[in-house]
């Protein structure tokens, strides 16, 4: 198993009224969301292929077999919310990602997200291929 440089990305999100509770705060179910949907742009930033285009176009899929998350502020409408999201481990087939979120400097949830690559038709885990691997290696 390799361990990837600490380079980030950052994917910033605008918090709509319509994803808060009574509360006025961020239902909790969005936060995973937001933390998935941050790791969707960091393929596409890293490699050039976001999901879709990694299932559909090269026959890989993701699930994920792990999400962990540990919450220190409410998310608001009120600022921006921007997910860091770095690899912390490339494995054989899985890859271990960790998201911060943060509004106005704040951190406000942390996270770690484990997916496994597999072939989109036998649902096998597999190796990401050599380019793909280089790329997520060179972050």
């Amino acid at each position: 198993m390799l361990k990837p440089t600490e380079a980030t990305f950052v994917h910033k999100i605008r918090v709509a009224w319509a994803d808060c509770d009574p509360a006025f705060i961020a239902y909790t179910g969005r936060i995973p969301y937001w933390g998935l949907e941050s790791i969707d742009a960091w393929w596409e930033h890293t490699t050039g292929i976001d999901w879709y285009a990694l299932n559909v176009d090269r026959k890989l899929d993701g699930p994920f077999v792990h999400m962990s998350l540990d919450f220190s502020s409410p998310v608001t409408p009120r600022h921006k919310l921007e997910c860091e999201v770095s690899l912390l481990k490339l494995g054989t087939s899985s890859l271990r990602h960790r998201v911060i979120g943060r509004q106005n400097g704040k951190e406000c949830f942390r996270g770690e997200f484990v997916s496994v690559l597999v072939d989109s038709k036998t649902f096998k885990a597999c190796p990401p291929p050599e380019d793909l691997r280089k790329l997520l290696l060179a972050e």
